[in-house]
């Protein structure tokens, strides 16, 4: 398990390797639906994509996370983000998070197919053993989502993060392990077959 920029393509989208060069295009996304205003997402504003972009490419440079713009294919635009974090290679374990999604991608099939590429690289060249997501206790959409994708509730961790704004945060944790993901695949596969035209 190395950190060092992957591109990974499907039918519906491409992950790149985030580079500076993204900036414009993640400002704009980040635009679309104002995401930034929701108190329980850490979607960088507008105005702040700069420093959350050289946070990401500073993560990467520490070799501890793989970041990706993500680029609807039909459109051509970048329409969020997400990473491989975590990533502990002599346990064989990493976190898929920091993800992101213009309001205009969500609900079309982007996440699934961002999911089924991030989890098939995974567990199927990183070899790991178990794939974590954590999200705000109070984000219910995206535990609905992260539920969707077949993954199991760990738990709750209590007064986890102190989040910029000062508020302390829940976060609740899920994982996909490794003799599962034959079953979650063979779902998001039947998912991602149910958006083709």
């Amino acid at each position: 398990m190395q950190c060092t920029p992957i591109q990974l393509s499907g039918i519906y989208v491409t992950l790149e390797p985030l580079t500076q060069e993204h900036l414009p295009e993640i400002q704009s996304a980040v635009a679309d639906g104002e995401l930034w205003k929701l108190f329980f997402t850490s979607v960088p504003a507008p105005k702040n994509v700069q420093q959350w972009l050289a946070a990401a490419l500073d993560m990467q440079h520490q070799q501890t996370a793989i970041p990706f713009a993500i680029r609807d294919n039909a459109s051509g635009k970048i329409v969020g983000s997400t990473r491989y974090w975590k990533m502990e290679p002599n346990n064989r374990r990493l976190e898929i998070g920091h993800t992101w999604y213009a309001k205009s991608a969500q609900r079309t099939g982007v996440n699934t197919e961002c999911k089924l590429l991030l989890l098939t690289h995974a567990f199927e060249v990183f070899n790991c053993i178990a794939v974590e997501f954590r999200t705000d206790y109070f984000n219910h959409k995206s535990q609905a989502a992260i539920e969707r994708l077949g993954a199991k509730r760990d738990g709750l961790l209590r007064n986890h993060t102190i989040m910029a704004n000062g508020r302390i945060r829940d976060t609740v944790v899920y994982s996909i392990l490794e003799h599962e993901w034959p079953g979650v695949k063979k779902n998001l596969q039947y998912m991602q077959s149910k958006y083709k035209n």
